[in-house]
């Protein structure tokens, strides 16, 4: 009996691992069929069978297109068949995608966050009443609650009213006498959202 055994470290690495080892071999054993005719039945033969390993793909536009470009992949573009497609070429898919832009707006309090600054801008374009003044009033309450989720520290609600007067360019003032909800209510509830989300996570 043999001492040595089979371990996946030592196998040759799956190129496109959802379809298993089984196909791999089978598609290494296609690219040794001298006989052209015979490989490309062959081929077909392991396309049908790829597609009911993953019938998820049925789903995707072009799902037989998409078939034979994984066949192609998983032989290193090295199987020489008739595809009823255009192949993939290897070195199209070799190349790095193009970068995602990422907007690089300048954000005076970054803790405030993107979304701060744009309900400021759009409530200073606001006509003067009632509805202009439900929003600021929103707005300042989200500026405190995400001052404390980054700071975890207390702030006043006159420094709340000066951030939103230095954000609006001096056109959003509130006066002293609104409230904002107290530092510790709004930390007690953070914990109990992240207790909640824990308990969750351990039952799901």
């Amino acid at each position: 009996m043999s001492n040595e055994y089979d371990y996946n470290t030592s196998r040759d690495r799956l190129i496109l691992p959802e379809y298993g080892r089984n196909i791999q071999k089978m598609v290494n054993h296609l690219k040794t069929i001298e006989d052209r005719e015979e490989r490309n039945r062959a081929a077909r033969t392991v396309i049908a069978v790829m597609g009911n390993l993953n019938p998820h793909l049925r789903d995707v536009s072009d799902f037989k297109h998409k078939l034979w470009d994984h066949l192609a992949i998983i032989s290193d573009f090295e199987l020489d068949i008739d595809s009823p497609y255009e192949l993939p070429e290897k070195g199209a898919l070799e190349q790095k995608p193009n970068k995602v832009p990422y907007n690089q707006h300048s954000i005076r309090y970054k803790h405030y966050g993107r979304s701060i600054v744009l309900m400021i801008d759009k409530a200073v374009e606001m006509e003067p009443g009632e509805e202009k003044e439900d929003l600021v009033r929103m707005i300042a309450n989200h500026m405190k609650k995400s001052y404390l989720t980054w700071n975890r520290e207390a702030v006043s609600d006159e420094e709340i009213f000066m951030d939103l007067k230095s954000l609006s360019g001096g056109k959003l003032e509130i006066s002293g006498e609104l409230k904002l909800p107290e530092t510790r209510d709004i930390l007690a509830k953070s914990r109990k959202k992240k207790v909640g989300g824990g308990k969750k996570k351990q039952q799901s």
